[in-house]
């Protein structure tokens, strides 16, 4: 049966552009900590048709698509010329993720991926696979972008084909179009959670890493680290230290990892991050923030109990299910906060708060206790005082 190409060009293009154009819902009455929105910001769907398909008639007589793009998530997120830009790991139907930046005039909705993705330069020792770019302006002018490179175990025995391991890719830019790659970062662990620090800090680079003995499994590795290097591009952790560490029944007993950079507050760094448990589904992804000392930025100074952000609804579902994941957020001038996360490896989220709201959770909310009972007497203390309010206003 002959295709009508013209006609089925046309169904795309409306289809594509609504879901462009589609304007995002706030979902009230929220938490009193951020607000959801109702739609994805991103998915695969939002690649640009001419991506996936090719669009001559002669060479694609049915219009099939010819590029298939799986999915669009785990961005890193920054503020520049004006608009919200997010880098985005954009995984196509072969499994290989790439970079592709999509930008929006308003933070939470037209976001609109460029024409070609990002053309990553590769090392002496190529990458299998890149994903996770985590974007910092830095205060000596660059842009960097420091993600998971993934490449497969050269130790791994012959026919064992799912085998990797995991190092931090580094690049710099100026303009997101034109990358420079730098040497991997040099470390006795591997890595895939590494953010830099915005400033210098005693003169050097400053890393939040997480160390762990394999690829999926933390093992011995405590936490969230911190490591100060001397150069950038040739970053090599000499000396490394927990600064946020993993705990036994709660949601970051497997293991955790810096989301984006911090930001500066006047009561101390604030980050985000995310946490892992064990459970019978498998492990389940959530968010969490702390905060950090501003003069001496790995001093733990607040942690609120238990989880920020959680996989709610639709969110629960996609390729790996139960999962929560960030590696961006863009603070405003005006101190809106736009959290940028990734729902199941498969879509792209907004939620949105203030820093003051931020800031107010994090050293207003209880620290864990570690134990039910001490959770029960921190509720209890919180219950006694508003019955006492209530017969106030009685």
């Amino acid at each position: 049966m002959k295709t009508d190409f013209k006609s089925r060009l046309n169904l795309l293009t409306e289809e594509h552009q609504k879901l462009l154009n589609r304007e995002n819902e706030k979902i009230d009455p929220g938490n009193g900590i951020f607000h959801r929105y109702k739609y994805p910001v991103l998915t695969g769907a939002h690649t640009p048709l001419y991506w996936r398909y090719d669009l001559d008639p002669v060479t694609n007589p049915h219009l099939m698509e010819r590029f298939g793009i799986h999915a669009a998530f785990n961005a890193g997120a920054m503020k520049f010329e004006g608009k919200y830009i997010l880098a985005v790991r954009v995984e196509g139907n072969d499994r290989k993720s790439f970079f592709a930046i999509a930008e929006s005039p308003n933070g939470v909705d037209n976001f609109r991926f460029w024409d070609y993705p990002v053309t990553m330069p590769e090392t002496d020792n190529p990458d299998t696979n890149v994903y996770d770019m985590r974007l910092t302006m830095h205060e000596d002018g660059w842009i960097y972008g420091i993600f998971c490179s993934e490449r497969k175990d050269p130790a791994a025995p012959a026919g064992d084909l799912s085998s990797a391991v995991a190092a931090a890719g580094i690049a710099r830019t100026h303009d997101l179009k034109k990358w420079d790659r730098l040497p991997d970062l040099k470390t006795r662990s591997q890595q895939r959670n590494v953010v830099l620090h915005p400033e210098f800090v005693n003169g050097k680079y400053a890393l939040y890493t997480r160390p762990q003995d394999g690829f999926i499994d933390a093992g011995s590795g405590g936490g969230i680290g911190w490591a100060l290097i001397d150069d950038m591009t040739h970053a090599e952790i000499k000396e490394e230290k927990i600064i946020n560490f993993r705990y036994y029944h709660t949601i970051k007993e497997q293991k955790n990892g810096e989301g984006p950079h911090p930001v500066k507050t006047n009561a101390g760094w604030l980050h985000l991050a995310h946490g892992v448990r064990g459970c019978a589904a498998g492990l389940r992804y959530v968010l969490y923030l702390y905060m950090t000392d501003l003069k001496d930025p790995s001093k733990l100074i607040a942690e609120p109990a238990g989880f920020f952000m959680a996989p709610e609804g639709e969110e629960r579902i996609g390729d790996v299910s139960n999962v929560l994941f960030t590696n961006g957020w863009i603070i405003d001038e005006d101190g809106f906060v736009y959290i940028y996360y990734a729902s199941s490896d498969t879509r792209m989220h907004v939620a949105v708060s203030t820093l003051d709201k931020l800031v107010d959770y994090c050293l207003n909310t209880p620290s864990d206790g570690l134990r039910s009972a001490a959770s029960v007497e921190i509720l209890k203390k919180l219950i006694d005082k508003n019955l006492k309010l209530q017969k106030t206003i009685k």
